[in-house]
């Protein structure tokens, strides 16, 4: 099916999907997702937890939220961050399954 920009409809998934998988490409963001995936929290909190300055988490935010995979809301003076969608975490953690098995089946191979 074409859209009305001439590209189809599996050329645009294809498009968000690497826009999300270079989102992704970095582990300080990998982790930031596994965090989130257990629900909103304090920016405060994820500057701790991931142990970076305030300035490194707001840009890789920035990215992830580019990307449509987090959003952050301000009450008061604190600014909390959450996924979009809780899809989100599965599709990390069906990655995470992938490699696990990789490696295993590495590791059979090498020994």
């Amino acid at each position: 099916m074409r859209k009305p920009n001439g590209k189809s409809l599996d050329h645009e998934i294809f498009e968000r999907q690497a826009a999300i998988c270079k989102a992704f490409a970095h582990a300080t963001r990998i982790h930031l997702l596994d965090l989130l995936g257990r629900g909103e929290r304090p920016l405060s909190v994820l500057q701790s937890g991931l142990n970076i300055s305030k300035a490194n988490l707001s840009q890789h935010l920035a990215i992830l939220k580019g990307a449509g995979v987090v959003v952050t809301r301000r009450e008061g003076k604190q600014v909390f961050a959450s996924l979009t969608l809780p899809e989100i975490t599965d599709a990390c953690h069906l990655i995470r399954r992938v490699l696990r098995q990789q490696i295993r089946k590495q590791h059979r191979l090498a020994a």
